[in-house]
């Protein structure tokens, strides 16, 4: 059964898919996914693996060793090691952020559920994130895993992107709006 939608349409997509395929073939599902949360994060966390992945600069070789040390460091499952090393040979690191959203998404749609990605001006607190995901659960009919960013730049309120909809509820496009708005009187 195919559960990627869409999702193969792009470059990042079929490298998700892919990892998604060898992963359920060996039973590695909630390995990869770990691996891969601990390689969004590190993508977050670190400048300079954030500046490997994307910069043209750096050759193949170098990426190729650069990404199989943070593999160890991270303590990655071989599958996703080898994922990450297949991607710096074939010079497409630059997918790599896609890639790892896409193969959520994928992995989401096989257990039934769906995935949130949320932009907040401030951290949310543990109870608000719960309100929200059983709001969103309600709207979505199943269970939904939320992704939390910070963006200072919504300056307040919050954004939803649940699939194909987006809801924007920041106090950056409601100042936008008005003064739209005021612009047209």
């Amino acid at each position: 059964m195919d559960i990627s939608g869409g999702i193969k349409a792009s470059l990042a997509g079929r490298y998700a898919a892919a990892l998604f395929e060898l992963a359920e073939e060996n039973k590695q599902l909630d390995a990869v996914e770990g691996s891969l949360a601990k390689v969004k994060a590190a993508l977050a966390d670190s400048g300079g693996f954030a500046a490997l992945t994307t910069s043209p600069l750096v050759g193949r070789d170098a990426a190729v060793a650069a990404v199989k040390s943070v593999s160890d460091s991270l303590q990655l499952d071989p599958l996703t090691a080898n994922f990450l090393g297949a991607m710096a040979e074939n010079r497409r690191l630059a997918q790599l952020g896609g890639a790892i959203r896409d193969f959520s998404t994928i992995a989401a749609q096989y257990r039934g559920e769906a995935n949130a990605e949320i932009a907040s001006a401030h951290p949310l607190s543990d109870e608000q994130v719960s309100s929200l995901k059983a709001k969103l659960k309600s709207l979505a009919g199943r269970e939904v895993n939320i992704d939390m960013n910070v963006d200072p730049a919504l300056l307040g309120g919050i954004v939803v992107r649940m699939g194909s909809r987006m809801i924007d509820g920041s106090l950056r496009t409601k100042l936008n709006s008005l003064a739209s708005a005021m612009k047209g009187s």
